[in-house]
């Protein structure tokens, strides 16, 4: 899984975590490091007193001897003292002379001759260069670790009589219990601390993203068409105070572009209706004027026809006026808010009222039961039924060559009523369908294309909607959908 993936709260989680291991895993190595450290310079200080009592017994017996305190004279000085002096500081002591043959040692005689016999030359040159007049190695022997000085005792006038061979043995048995028991205590500290950890990880995670989820949720709800409610988040952090705040100017800014936007909305809708309604107005205007003024030239009234003329002219203005009266009822009736009378109605029986102003006989109503049962307003039920058929009867051509059908069907569905209208007309093209429910647009000669406006308006003011499917040359298929309460 991709870190970018993980949501913020479990990367805060996992971070904290992560930190603590890594802490815990840090402070282990630098106490393991620390105890080497301090058990190295341990085994140099014990070395050092070690080596500085040791050199006090020598001259002790070099100060005490009865033998001539010569190079010579060494091993004879130390014949017995060096088992002694060996023995007092648990020590293996080697003398050797200054060129660095072996002298004496106080390793038994049987061991004797698997000690080094002469010094090699890289000690003997580094004794002889250093200022203190002493070198110290680490060997390894039968998987243990030992430390190996050497140093150049004198008599009592500081003359040089041999060199002084340590063998000091590192014994970390002791520190490295210490060192197990310490990083065992730090392991069950830290087991702890992460427990403790993981809960704290948790809740802060928690705390710091509930903010943040909440700032979420209110932007998932923001819609342009409604009142979005601003963010109150109080005792956060400065970043999500600074986040809420710009989150509730752009609200507040959203809002006033809504106001601005519906207000132009609006006017222009109005502006492009009062278009439409005029230039609908104008088309029986004109012949009505053209009628008149032809009257007036020809009226005569000594003219037997004349009754028979103004008959026909009588009828050619009533017939523009019917238009006018009908375009005038179709803004009327798109621009009134459809009221919600919620009253009880059996769908079916309804829809068969409706269809029974409609003499084409190519109608068919299919109701799978007798009964389906809505809250509606009756009128209005009717005029989205009235509607839907209308444009199916004006979608069929009228030198189509295929036999009409409209098919007026009544189901229902779980929670929803259905009222589907399916025609054999000659269908939608595809760059109408985004337009169909506009309520200037028509692809007929005549008619404002308020109709399927207003049936949008009156369906969706009872919180159902109205979809269609529409195929070019084969028909179009409208389903309403209203809920049942």
């Amino acid at each position: 899984m991709k870190l970018a993936k993980l949501s913020l709260r479990l990367r805060i989680f996992f971070a904290m975590i992560l930190l603590v291991i890594l802490a815990s895993i840090l402070i282990a190595a630098v106490s393991i490091y620390q105890y080497n450290e301090e058990a190295r310079d341990y085994h140099q200080d014990r070395l050092e007193r070690k080596e500085e009592n040791i050199r006090a017994s020598i001259d002790y017996t070099i100060k005490e001897t009865t033998y001539p305190v010569t190079p010579e004279k060494v091993p004879l000085i130390f014949n017995k003292e060096i088992y002694e002096i060996a023995t007092i500081h648990n020590m293996e002591i080697n003398l050797y002379d200054l060129d660095g043959g072996l002298l004496k040692s106080s390793k038994a005689s049987f061991d004797a001759h698997k000690l080094t016999q002469c010094l090699d030359a890289n000690i003997l040159n580094t004794i002889a260069h250093s200022v203190d007049r002493r070198y110290v190695r680490k060997t390894i022997e039968n998987n243990q670790s030992y430390l190996s000085s050497y140093s150049v005792i004198t008599d009592q006038k500081f003359k040089p009589l041999a060199i002084l061979n340590l063998h000091y043995l590192e014994n970390d048995d002791f520190l490295n219990k210490e060192l197990r028991e310490f990083l065992e205590r730090l392991s069950y500290a830290y087991l702890v601390m992460l427990i403790i950890a993981i809960g704290l990880a948790y809740l802060l995670s928690k705390y710091i993203t509930k903010s943040l989820k909440k700032i979420s949720d209110k932007m998932n709800e923001t819609r342009l068409e409604t009142r979005n409610q601003k963010i109150d988040v109080s005792a956060t952090s400065q970043e999500i105070a600074i986040l809420v705040t710009s989150y509730n100017s752009m609200i507040d800014q959203l809002e006033a572009s809504a106001v601005k936007l519906a207000t132009s909305e609006r006017e222009q809708a109005w502006r492009e209706m009062a278009k439409q309604v005029a230039h609908e107005i104008k088309n029986p205007l004109t012949p009505m004027r053209l009628s008149v003024q032809s009257f007036q030239r020809k009226f005569n009234p000594n003219d037997p026809d004349m009754p028979q003329k103004v008959a026909e002219f009588s009828n050619t203005l009533i017939q523009q006026i019917d238009t006018m009266s009908s375009i005038a009822s179709a803004f009327s009736n798109f621009a009134k808010m459809p009221a919600q009378q919620n009253e009880t109605l059996n769908v079916v029986h309804i829809v068969k009222l409706a269809l029974d102003i409609f003499n084409e006989d190519y109608i068919v109503f299919i109701a799978e039961k007798k009964d389906i049962i809505v809250n509606f307003d009756r009128t209005q039920l009717i005029r989205v039924v009235t509607n839907l058929v209308k444009n199916g009867i004006q979608a069929i051509p009228e030198n189509s060559l295929k036999k009409p059908k409209i098919i007026v069907e009544v189901r229902e569905e779980q929670d929803q009523v259905k009222i589907i209208v399916t025609d054999n007309g000659k269908g939608i093209s595809e760059e109408n369908k985004e337009k169909i429910f506009e309520p200037k647009f028509t692809t007929k000669s005549s008619g404002m294309g308020l109709g399927l406006g207003m049936v949008k308006n009156i369906v969706e003011t009872y919180n159902g909607n109205i979809t269609f499917t529409s195929s070019v040359n084969h028909g179009t298929t409208f389903t309403v959908s209203i809920p049942k309460k």
